[in-house]
């Protein structure tokens, strides 16, 4: 690992695994084939893929970013990195090390830096009253910079992060025909790509989770990530927008010299 290229897998929604810095950093675990009323219709993860994560990134406690079975399986040995207010919670339900961040605190994992942003989105997990917690995204830095905004609609100050970022993983989208507040749908997720000027993007949040049927579900999975690169293409057109399927991974090449990178 510490001679390869840093790289992302998306394992589908908001699950992503982050190699870098010698560490392996999983974001949001929803590694089931069904979360409540939501089945899984991407293809199923690869066995073992998510196995031995040397840290958890967790963005918020909605059940399809905080799945109770899939941070028990992957989170019983591994630290977990949470919104404050969310640890009482998720020690009571068998994870043993929850570390509680507010936006702007940092820590490291090995040799990666690890800090909390900002983000725009309901705390509440519903709907039967658990605890609020207020979400939070991820800056993660090592030999690059990567943005993993959890789940969020733009928010002041997104703009501080503009010219640090090698990557950003943006959600375009949900599991249901439409999107309350507190999203980024393709439009909104593309003024985000034009404000943060990453060199690559990458929708997430899409094409994942479905409800069961017999309630409707769109034909195109696809169409969300499609329209967003679109619409990014014409808004912030230096920036390289990469499509993953469930599953796939990009490497991402050595930072550049002249790129700044907060601390």
């Amino acid at each position: 690992m510490n001679d390869a290229h840093p790289a992302v897998t998306w394992l589908g929604h908001a699950s992503v695994l982050l190699e870098l810095g010698g560490v392996r950093v999983l974001t949001d675990p929803v590694l089931s084939a069904r979360v409540g009323p939501l089945v899984r219709i991407a293809p199923p993860i690869r066995p073992g893929l998510a196995d031995g994560v040397d840290a958890i990134l967790l963005s918020h406690l909605h059940a399809d970013h905080a799945d109770l079975r899939s941070l028990r399986r992957v989170g019983a040995r591994s630290p977990v990195f949470a919104p404050r207010g969310a640890g009482r919670w998720l020690t009571a339900r068998g994870l043993r090390t929850v570390h509680e961040m507010s936006p702007g605190e940092a820590t490291s994992v090995g040799g990666v830096r690890v800090t909390a942003t900002p983000a725009r989105h309901d705390g509440r997990r519903r709907p039967l009253g658990g605890p609020e917690a207020a979400p939070i995204g991820f800056l993660v830095q090592a030999e690059c910079s990567i943005y993993f905004a959890g789940d969020t609609d733009l928010y002041p100050g997104m703009s501080e992060l503009a010219g640090s970022l090698d990557l950003a993983l943006l959600p375009v989208s949900g599991w249901g025909p439409t999107l309350g507040p507190g999203h980024l749908d393709p439009e909104r997720a593309a003024k985000a790509t034009a404000i943060l000027a990453p060199r690559v993007a990458v929708p997430i949040h899409w094409g994942t989770f479905a409800l069961s049927r017999p309630l409707p579900r769109s034909d195109d999975p696809e169409r969300p990530a499609r329209e967003f690169a679109a619409l990014a293409a014409r808004w912030a057109p230096t920036v390289e927008v990469r499509i993953l399927p469930p599953g796939g991974r990009i490497e991402l090449p050595s930072v550049k010299p002249d790129r700044k990178h907060p601390h």
